[in-house]
Order: structure tokens, then sequence, then C-alpha cells
């Protein structure tokens, strides 16, 4: 009798610790809330109120952690997180800076300087233009009227009327792509042919047509990496760190088996 109630309890006790390890530990009801994990909360708290909890804001805090993880755990049980687009993008997302984070050495400086070499178009500064227009709207004959302004400029006679622009009159420093942006697709061309402090003939944008004058032109170039060191280290160890992680997927991809429909049609 003893032997079976023995083997009893040593079935009992293997389906017991069977159970635990085949459930997560976020589906017990066990809330195990260490001393880093308080302290990250604290960290977090600090930096949002610019101090240090008191002790009923410290209460305060570890409860709304517990029904926070309470909440959590009971979500989980009911399946809440399955087929939640967000929820598996967060997840990716943490998984993603967790593999990312694995590379922690510090990069040797031959390899850094390499990167700067082979990746100069990250670090070269573009010109910079400053410059002042007279803008006509191609409403209103803007061509033959932006024509007729730039002859009184040239002959310096009293000048006719032209028409407000929207983001003003003056510019200063701007590249070419900011140009681009204000003014249209390749309007900044016209400015790499154009002379310093005389008046342009009427140049067509998206918007109509305009009479530029370069105040100042900044002349593009490559600063030396001892001025950048720090951020041509930042890159490359982001590079790095994005190799890593597609090896990763890479690596794991080849696991799975990916099932398409072949028929698929957008509708």
């Amino acid at each position: 009798m003893k032997k079976k109630i023995t083997i009893f309890l040593i079935l009992g006790l293997l389906i017991y610790f069977i159970d635990i390890l085949n459930n997560d530990d976020k589906y017990t009801k066990d809330i195990y809330i260490s001393d880093q994990e308080i302290n990250s909360l604290v960290i977090a708290w600090e930096s949002q109120v610019g101090r240090k909890p008191n002790q009923n804001e410290l209460i305060n805090i570890i409860n709304d952690y517990i029904q926070e993880e309470i909440l959590y755990r009971e979500a989980l049980a009911l399946g809440l997180d399955e087929n939640d687009r967000i929820i598996k993008r967060r997840l990716a997302q943490k998984i993603t800076f967790l593999k990312q984070e694995t590379f922690l050495e510090k990069p040797p400086i031959d390899e850094i300087i390499n990167f700067y070499k082979s990746n100069t178009d990250l670090y070269y500064i573009n010109p910079t233009f400053s410059f002042t227009h007279y803008f006509f709207s191609n409403e209103e004959n803007g061509k033959k009227r932006a024509e007729v302004f730039f002859e009184q400029l040239v002959n310096k006679t009293t000048l006719s009327k032209s028409d407000p622009f929207l983001l003003g009159k003056n510019f200063a420093y701007k590249s070419s792509d900011e140009i681009d942006r204000d003014f249209g697709m390749d309007f900044s061309n016209h400015f790499n042919t154009m002379q310093k402090d005389i008046w342009s003939k009427p140049i067509q944008s998206s918007f109509g047509f305009h009479i530029v004058r370069i105040a100042d032109k900044q002349e593009g170039y490559l600063p030396d990496i001892k001025d950048i060191f720090s951020q041509v280290e930042l890159d490359y160890t982001n590079n790095i760190k994005e190799q890593l992680l597609e090896k990763y997927i890479m690596d794991v991809r080849a696991e799975y088996n990916i099932i398409i429909n072949p028929n698929f049609k957008i509708e």
C-alpha cells in the first residue's frame, strides 16, 4: 500500500514539474519583481519627472507595474495576442534590438577609416546658396511679365509689380535638395551656371517664373574624418549591426517553409 502511495506521489510530482516546464512563466499566477526590475521602473519614472520618487510614489509605481503584468497575462491567456499585427511588429522590433545589441565590441580604427573612405558620399557637405528672387505666377501671363521685369532690371528703369511667393523672397544657405524641395525638381541646376550678384533671366519653376540673384555661395566639401570621427564610428557600428541582423534573419528563415498562394491577385 505504501509503495502504491509512493508511486502515486512520484507520478503526481512528475506531472506537476512537467506542467511547470511546459508552461511559460507568463501564464502562472506568480509575479516575481526583482530589484533590477524595480530599479528600471524608478529610472524610467525619474527620467520623466526629473527626480527620484518618494515612498508613496514608489508604491504606486510598483502597483502600476503589477496591474500591467496581470492584465498582460490575462490577455495572453485569452489569446488576445494572436493575429495582432501591432503586437507582432512590437515583438519583431524587440528581437531586432536584441540581436543588434549583441555587437558590443569597440570597432578597430582602421575599419572605421576604411568605412569612411568607402562612403564619402554620406559625409560630403553639399554647396549652399544664399539668394533673392522675384516671382511671377503662371497665372496672368507670368512668363511675359517676368521677361519685361528682367529688362527693367537690366536697364535700371522703374520696376513693374512682381507676385508674392509663399515661402518668401530671401533664402540663406540652402542646399540643392532644399532648393528643389521649395521650388520644384531640378530648379537648383540653374544655380550652377549663375554668376554671383547678377540677376538671372527668368527661370521656370513648378509655380511660375523667377528672376534670381545669388548673394553668396558656399562650396561643397568633404569633412576630415578627425572632425566627424564619432559620427563615422556610429555609422560603421550601425552598419555592422544591420549586417548581423540580416544574417540572423537569413539563417533562421532557412528553417521555415514559406507558403504563399501562387494564384493570389490584388483585386
